[in-house]
């Protein structure tokens, strides 16, 4: 029967993992009390944080949370960086603090539930920090102020499933070919509603009622006219006719 220190240690990480933004292993073996220690100074101030578990309380916690994609990742000196922020800061702290010591190894991580690859780990360090993206939103987007509101109160509450189109649209761009809209573009389009220009073109294309309904009733107004002169030529006729015979 496990005990309950370690009952409640894999608490604690399902608990970490569930509640982060996103999950970045890596690597720390050899790495200095010092340096381990500016590491955490820098995820703190983006709103992450850096822990040292034991890998097998860490591959059950993510048992019992079905995440299968980690369990070759969870093996050796290995620490967990849990984003609890804007994912992008964390990512960037990572690769940054990789670059500049060795021994320091991104091995993948999580966005949300999707696994993240080192490759992918860089790319979303790549990607501008939430406050440039909401910036570019707003300046871009021609909706109603009510429409923007709602886009920019919605995203900080789905930022893992933003960050990952994001990290999709950056796969597209290199076969793009000519001008595409940008992430920030077609996130805002998506939220104000704006339709293809198929369905422009369908507007237009569309008859003109009102104009058709004027030349309806122009010409019912031309028929009733026409039966109005000949009742008149009839009732002529009928005059002239009566008068002859009166005459005679």
């Amino acid at each position: 029967m496990p005990r309950p220190e370690k009952v409640q240690a894999v608490a604690d990480i399902k608990e970490r993992i569930e509640g982060a933004q996103a999950v970045f292993l890596a690597e720390y073996a050899g790495l200095s009390v010092k340096d381990q220690q500016a590491l955490r100074r820098e995820l703190r101030a983006n709103d992450a944080e850096f822990k040292v578990v034991k890998m097998t309380l860490a591959r059950r916690a993510a048992g019992d949370l079905e995440i299968d994609s980690l369990d070759e990742l969870l093996l050796g000196p290995t620490g967990l960086a849990f984003a609890d922020g804007d994912p992008v800061g964390a990512a960037k702290v990572l690769k940054d603090f990789a670059k500049s010591h060795d021994v320091f190894v991104i091995k993948g991580g999580l966005l949300g539930v999707d696994f993240l690859s080192p490759e992918k780990i860089a790319e979303l360090a790549d990607i501008e920090p939430r406050e440039v993206l909401l910036a570019k939103i707003a300046g871009a987007m021609k909706a109603p102020m009510a429409n923007l509101a709602g886009l920019l109160a919605a995203l900080p509450r789905n930022t893992a499933s933003v960050l990952q189109q994001l990290l999709e649209k950056k796969e597209q761009e290199p076969s793009a070919v000519g001008h595409q809209p940008s992430a920030e573009e077609e996130l805002a389009a998506a939220d104000s509603g704006d339709v293809g220009t198929s369905e422009g073109a369908d507007v237009q294309d569309a008859p003109d009622e009102p104009v058709a309904q004027d030349k309806t009733e122009d010409q019912t107004e031309a028929n009733v006219e026409a039966s109005d002169d000949a009742d008149e030529e009839t009732e002529d006729q009928a005059d002239e006719a009566s008068e002859d015979a009166e005459e005679e």
